[in-house]
């Protein structure tokens, strides 16, 4: 199970949509607000920034925002496209590093080209990732309306961090949460729940 939500989490960072989804396909703005802030914890779901599909797309994303927030939380609508529904939050200054995984992702890059070109514009200057930062998913295998057995998932990035550090394990270990990318810019903590 844990393999199966890592590959979630590093998807989530790598993708967004294959491609723009036809407007027939694209559910009510709505819909994909409602859906998109059930992976943030309830106390912030309000106050979220949404980003989902239909509609002009923001600069360097092909995402678009359904809703401004007030907070510092940005979620992410589920992809139309997809088979299984996946909704994630985020906080708002891993923004620059996801909008990328996104874009290079819908210009047809693989996860290897995108981690790659990640690190580059990170050296570049392009985009900073910040010190400490959450994020928060919610998958399942059917749609929005069977949500029964989802999977819940915290990520907190802690950039550069150890396992040795953190007193973590750096693969998975039963229920306990350990740390992935240990020693890169990206490494965070995997907290299943």
């Amino acid at each position: 199970m844990w393999f199966r939500v890592i590959g979630i989490v590093l998807i989530l960072g790598f993708t967004g949509p294959r491609a723009v989804a036809q407007e027939s396909s694209v559910p009510e703005r709505d819909a994909q607000v409602e859906q998109a802030v059930l992976a943030a914890p309830r106390s912030m779901q309000q106050g979220a920034t949404v980003l989902g599909y239909g509609g002009e797309a923001r600069p360097r994303d092909p995402l678009t925002v359904l809703r401004e927030g007030t907070n510092e939380l940005i979620c992410l609508a589920d992809d139309p496209e997809a088979q299984a529904f996946h909704v994630a939050c985020y906080h708002r200054s891993l923004d620059d590093f996801m909008a990328l995984g996104r874009r290079l992702k819908a210009e047809g890059m693989g996860r290897a080209e995108i981690m790659d070109a990640r690190y580059a514009a990170l050296e570049a200057g392009e985009f900073v990732m910040p010190g400490r930062a959450a994020l928060y998913s919610l998958s399942a295998d059917g749609g929005p309306e069977d949500l029964d057995g989802a999977r819940r998932l915290a990520v907190v990035y802690v950039p550069g961090a150890t396992a040795e550090e953190l007193g973590l394990p750096a693969r998975p270990d039963g229920n306990n949460p350990w740390l992935m990318l240990p020693g890169t810019p990206w490494a965070h903590i995997m907290i299943g729940r």
